[in-house]
């Protein structure tokens, strides 16, 4: 019997349930040109329920969204064919300094404890590192991959 696809409608705390284990995304901000810009991502939820992306200044994503911050990532299961969604939002980009204590957020939404934070901390630092913070405004559902069920009962 094949998988069979579903769309799962659901609420906000059931959206961030479903993000919270998963860190694998498509990060899509709008290009000057109004194309859209894609970039594969590792992501996490913040205390405050925001999806968190570690990047660059210079990197296309960040300057893309700070010149439009509606903003779109699907995240993904590490299972390619299992369940995603989409999330559109409003994103805002954290510079260092201002970006050290929610850099400490992402770390531990992704990986848990640091051994040694202050060393975390001035290696975002030296880095430069930014942080896109992303407030989700809307959703799709959930939806695992797999065949539509008229498909799947023809198949018995």
């Amino acid at each position: 019997m094949p998988n069979v696809a579903t769309a799962d409608t659901v609420s906000r705390e059931e959206l961030l349930d479903f993000l919270r284990p998963r860190h694998n995304g498509i990060y899509v901000a709008t290009r000057g040109d109004g194309r859209p810009q894609l970039s594969p991502v590792s992501c996490g939820i913040d205390p405050e329920g925001r999806i968190v992306v570690s990047t660059y200044p210079q990197r296309a994503k960040t300057r893309n969204t700070r010149r439009d911050p509606d903003v779109s990532i699907c995240v993904l299961s590490d299972d390619f064919g299992g369940p995603w969604v989409q999330v559109y939002g409003t994103a805002e980009v954290l510079d260092m300094p201002e970006a050290a204590e929610p850099f400490v957020e992402y770390f531990r939404s992704i990986s848990g404890e640091h051994p040694d934070w202050d060393e975390y901390r001035q290696a975002m630092a030296d880095q430069g590192k930014s942080l896109i913070r992303i407030t989700p405004t809307s959703w799709g559902p959930v939806a695992p991959g797999g065949v539509p069920p008229a498909v799947a009962a023809r198949m018995g």
